[in-house]
């Protein structure tokens, strides 16, 4: 990461420290599915758990903690929740890295 010669001490160090925030809600294999399936658009709960193998609860919980993270964002309809992505930036690290790791393992 290329910081400004003119950033503070405390400014850089509180750069790191929301890094290591972000990645810290992209630690789970969970969260990451979930923000694999929305790199191709918005979707609802339902979408997501016709996607993802997981319990409702347990998709909510995540998707409440990517969206008080700001990696989500969500709007309601009606009765339903949809999300999107709210973070263009962890959608492409994400993606980076998945790739990466296929391409490793053979799996493109």
């Amino acid at each position: 990461m290329h910081t400004d010669k003119h950033a503070s001490d405390a400014d850089v160090t509180k750069l790191f420290e929301q890094a290591a925030d972000l990645f810290g809600l992209l630690s789970s294999p969970l969260r990451l599915r979930i923000v694999s399936a929305l790199c191709h658009g918005e979707l609802n709960v339902g979408q997501l758990l016709e996607r993802i193998e997981t319990t409702q609860p347990n998709m909510s919980q995540h998707l409440a903690v990517l969206h008080r993270g700001g990696v989500l964002l969500k709007r309601r309809e009606g009765a339903q929740v949809h999300y999107r992505i709210g973070n263009l930036g962890v959608s492409t690290i994400c993606r980076e890295i998945c790739t990466d790791f296929a391409v490793r393992r053979g799996l493109n």
